[in-house]
């Protein structure tokens, strides 16, 4: 089952996000600039004003000595000359010198423009209040704007990233969908000759070769099984004939044994390496009736012969499971899982238990070190001391993936190893049909 997706790792919710965010910066910049450019233009229409009102009360007091500064709620202006009183002007003014300055008077903010004219200083103040207002009220329709633009910005996003993104919605679902039986012009049709659709044919042409290779695969598998099949019948008619002879001895019937067993493993192996081969599911082996406990049981005898004389091979069937599987297939499951523990025991004992939907095998070997132990299913890989190839628990792996079985394998440090296979839909007897114990030595 696909896991769920989150949202912001979503194609189509990032172009969005990335929409919105540049509408966002767009804003945020503009406003930025305008709010510089209204606030300096501000500014030289009060420095103009005042320095205007500065020229025109010195103008007026030229003609009429007695005129006197404006005073409005704007603009309000004072006159100081040497040796005249400052009772009625703010201290703040009388320690001005010539220029512009910015002031705070009783809290209230002013532009104050100094001047001296005729032997007289002119100060002249412009109060802000209003202004500041505006560029306030100016800052919350910037900010309304800054996100509407970006909710407008994203919700445009969201709908070109939709039908940007639609055809890579409809390639992933139709790569999803694909079989190797399709035809792989079907994956690119449809789509126009830009980079979806280039990278929808490149999809097309893998599957092709894809198709290809598994053709080529199957027509090995089949050539070969069919190859093997010949030999291993006259080998197993030769030892059907040896057996009947008379002269042999128990040391040679022995032999003999070995070479019809591994013969009849040759058969089974073969047989099911054409079923793991197969990729449809007809034939899978799902629909067959297994009886877990006979397999356990021809498997245990086939490999009596590798346990050593220090070793106590020993079967107990608490349960008679049947499931549905290929026989081959469990046989190869269950003789890899034996093999390894009686390879790897050179003294003790190795335990095999049948329960209702389980199957253990457990040793007293050498274990297998915790650097190790996650790697063991890895195809080609082998341990510090193992002879094989690497291959069979692998094929385990592989043959318990393809059937929902669980599998797994723990190694304490004090030595010792336990599998375990867990079963899905395992059917199960009464309990007068159980087998007894088996003690093998």
């Amino acid at each position: 089952m696909e896991p769920p997706r989150r949202l912001g790792n979503s194609l189509r919710f990032r172009l969005a996000a990335t929409f919105a965010g540049f509408g966002a910066f767009v804003s945020v910049l503009l406003a930025a600039g305008l709010s510089l450019a209204a606030h300096d233009q501000s500014r030289q229409v009060m420095d103009e004003t005042l320095h205007a009102e500065i020229d025109d009360t010195f103008n007026r007091r030229s003609h009429n000595p007695h005129a006197l500064p404006p005073s409005t709620v704007s603009i309000h202006g004072y006159i100081l000359a040497a040796g005249t009183s400052t009772e009625g002007i703010p201290p703040e003014l009388t320690r001005l010198g010539p220029g512009l300055h910015q002031l705070a008077i009783a809290d209230i903010p002013y532009r104050v423009a100094v001047v001296d004219k005729g032997g007289q200083r002119y100060v002249m103040l412009f109060n802000e209040i209003d202004q500041r207002q505006r560029e306030e009220t100016f800052w919350i329709y910037w900010i309304a704007g800054t996100l509407l633009m970006t909710l407008v910005a994203g919700g445009i996003g969201w709908w070109l990233s939709g039908r940007i993104v639609a055809p890579v919605i409809e390639l992933s679902r139709r790569v999803a969908a694909a079989r190797l039986e399709d035809d792989p012009e079907d994956v690119a049709k449809g789509f126009a000759d830009d980079e979806i659709g280039k990278l929808a044919r490149s999809f097309g042409g893998y599957l092709k070769r894809m198709r290809s290779f598994s053709e080529r695969e199957r027509a090995f598998t089949a050539d070969v099984s069919h190859e093997l099949r010949t030999p291993l019948a006259i080998i197993q008619g030769a030892v059907e004939l040896l057996e009947g002879d008379a002269h042999l001895d128990d040391r040679q019937r022995q032999r003999l044994a070995r070479i019809g067993r591994a013969a009849r493993q040759m058969v089974a192996l073969t047989a099911t390496l054409l079923i793991l081969a197969r990729e449809s599911n007809a034939g899978d082996g799902h629909d067959a009736d297994c009886d877990v406990a006979e397999v356990v049981r021809d498997v245990v005898e086939a490999h009596r012969y590798l346990a050593r004389p220090d070793v106590v091979f020993e079967i107990a069937c608490d349960a008679t499971p049947r499931i549905a599987a290929e026989r081959s297939l469990l046989g190869i499951v269950v003789a890899n899982l034996i093999r390894n523990a009686l390879n790897h025991t050179e003294r003790g004992q190795v335990r095999v238990l049948l329960e209702a939907n389980c199957l253990s095998v457990a040793d007293t070997g050498r274990g297998i070190p915790g650097e190790e132990i996650g790697k063991v299913f890895d195809r080609y890989f082998k341990g510090s001391d193992s002879a094989g190839e690497g291959i069979g628990l692998s094929l385990v792996k592989r043959i318990c993936e393809r059937h929902g079985w669980d599998i797994a394998i723990e190694s304490p440090q004090d030595g010792g190893t336990t599998a375990r296979l867990i079963f899905s839909g395992a059917q199960n007897p009464p309990a007068a049909a159980l087998d007894a114990s088996l003690t093998l030595s």
